[in-house]
């Protein structure tokens, strides 16, 4: 074998005896001024369902657990007694009506005190009727009017109270069958069939559909966020996967204990992988640096970063700029093209011979 074979082989042992270093280009495009955040997921809200009337539950839909549509009859209370209550009042409202319609005695006795009265005038006015006699019999006349005025009057007003009752009692009715005012899941049931329950008590709690994704962000960088920016969220339980979105609204208070932000985010995700309870991290952007020199941001430690030049790693500091979830604007220290060190970066000195792999 000759001495360069000899120096080629050895050359090539060396070389696969060098650790393997992953590394990206550094390289440009357009940096973003990324505020981070901490981000749960919860419910819209908690509804405790409750009931309006009291009485024994007859029939109930309410399983824990389960999932309940709008508008879903849930519990059904036993509303015998209530329509013994409406048919009463129906049958006394009908009879009010058709004696209204009939007529009262006292409407046939003013009918023939006017024709009386009628004929006594003409025979006054011939002088054939005492004066006296004619006002007595028209002092009569005005005392059935009264009385005729004053029967109608309370067959008016018990018709319309009997009317009103009745509304009553069919709302009543209608108070015994609760249903599901919102899209939801059961997670508390504390009323079953036979249960005598009193107005207002509550009987289970149901648990939205809709989510909220909160992003909880720092004093420090509050001042910079508004309605419309958008944000990139990764979910702990999802690894790697982010999700777009955007600010939709901004509360304008911070929490008293943590004196952290609150801030609304719409996410682009499945609903049904909003799981109240999810946690994870957000970057809300609120600013943009085009065409400038950016790395990913695993690559930094610190102020600093390992070059991989000419087969050994250097190490550079760096001085950073605007910073978002996954990369960061480097406005000195880096040239375009030249090789950083993206994983393990402890395992690296100023000076080991490393083979560059990108990632």
């Amino acid at each position: 074998m000759t001495a360069l074979a000899l120096a080629g082989a050895a050359w090539l042992a060396l070389s696969l005896a060098e650790p393997k270093a992953a590394v990206a280009a550094v390289k440009r495009g357009t940096a973003l001024n990324a505020v981070p955040a901490n981000v749960v997921v919860r419910a819209d809200y908690i509804m405790d369902l409750r009931s309006e009337a009291g009485g024994r539950v007859q029939d109930s839909a309410l399983v824990l657990g389960a999932a309940v549509k709008q508008g879903q009859m849930l519990l059904k209370i036993d509303d015998t007694d209530l329509r013994l209550d409406l048919e009463r009042a129906t049958n006394d409202y009908n009879a009010a009506v058709r004696r209204r319609e009939i007529g009262s005695a006292t409407k046939l006795d003013l009918e023939t005190a006017r024709a009386d009265l009628a004929n006594f005038t003409k025979l006054a006015e011939a002088g054939q009727y005492p004066s006296t006699e004619l006002d007595k019999r028209k002092r009569e006349l005005r005392q059935l009017e009264q009385k005729q005025e004053i029967e109608d009057v309370n067959e008016t007003a018990l018709i319309d109270s009997l009317a009103t009752q009745i509304k009553t009692q069919k709302r009543q009715i209608e108070k015994t069958s609760l249903v599901s005012p919102i899209g939801g899941d059961v997670t508390a049931v504390s009323a079953h069939v036979g249960d005598l329950i009193a107005p207002g008590a509550p009987l289970a709690s149901l648990l939205a559909k809709a989510r909220v994704v909160e992003a909880r962000v720092a004093e420090e960088n509050f001042a910079g966020i508004a309605v419309g920016q958008n944000a990139t969220v990764r979910f702990l339980s999802y690894g790697n996967d982010q999700f777009s979105g955007k600010v939709a609204r901004v509360l304008p208070t911070a929490d008293p204990l943590t004196q952290r932000y609150t801030v609304v985010l719409e996410v682009a995700i499945a609903p049904e992988r909003l799981v109240p309870g999810l946690s994870g991290e957000a970057s809300i952007t609120i600013g943009e640096h085009p065409d400038v020199l950016i790395i990913p941001r695993r690559a930094l430690l610190g102020d600093y970063v390992l070059v991989v030049k000419s087969g050994r790693v250097e190490q550079r500091r760096v001085q950073r700029g605007y910073e978002s979830l996954n990369e960061v604007e480097i406005k000195d220290g880096l040239k375009e093209g030249e090789l950083v060190i993206t994983d393990n970066l402890d395992a690296y000195r100023q000076g080991d011979r490393v083979r560059a792999a990108r990632s």
